[in-house]
């Protein structure tokens, strides 16, 4: 199974610039300067950009000669699911531009739909689908911001099989419409 996750070095800059929590486990920010590596939500002082690598993987931070920040702690593994759940929001990050369902989280890690549901709200306070809207609506904003697509590229670009459903879910999750997201800049 490929764990690597598709987000370019400046998505990953935001992620945590913004401490996102969602993208815990999915890789660490390393700091050249202090050879500390930290997760995505860590809330200490944010380094120089140009002092910071991403890992996608511990083991490999922590063979570069990193060491595990004493605030975020991400060496430590909150519960017995979280390899579980890295493994389903890392599916989400690679298929998100896919039509993708409960069924398909579920047979990707070999449980059955209503109790990934379950353990996904559990240790996330989210369902799958609204995890899935947030990454999707998290690379459409990127777009708005980086390209000059159209929005109706950018609804197909980010996953959304129907331009209604990417302008509810966007005007829900950032509290306006993709073209007014795109004017704030």
């Amino acid at each position: 199974m490929d764990n690597a996750i598709n987000l370019s070095f400046e998505e990953k800059w935001e992620k945590i610039i913004t401490c996102d929590q969602t993208y815990d486990g999915l890789f660490y920010t390393a700091v050249k300067t202090t050879k500390i590596y930290c997760r995505p939500s860590c809330k200490s002082r944010k380094p120089k950009k140009m002092n910071v690598e991403f890992y996608e993987d511990i083991q490999k931070v922590e063979a570069a000669g990193y060491r595990a920040c004493k605030r975020c702690q991400p060496e430590i593994e909150h519960s017995p699911h979280t390899q579980l759940i890295k493994n389903v929001t890392t599916f989400i990050m690679n298929e998100y531009k896919q039509r993708v369902t409960l069924q398909d989280m579920a047979e990707h890690v070999g449980l059955s739909p209503f109790h990934l549901e379950r353990l996904f709200k559990q240790e996330t306070a989210e369902t799958p689908r609204t995890y899935l809207e947030k990454i999707r609506i998290d690379k459409a904003a990127h777009l708005l911001k980086h390209t000059d697509f159209t929005n109706l590229e950018i609804c197909y670009e980010a996953g959304f099989q129907s331009p209604s459903n990417f302008y509810k879910v966007f005007r829900r999750l950032k509290n306006c419409s993709p073209t007014e997201y795109r004017n704030l800049s």
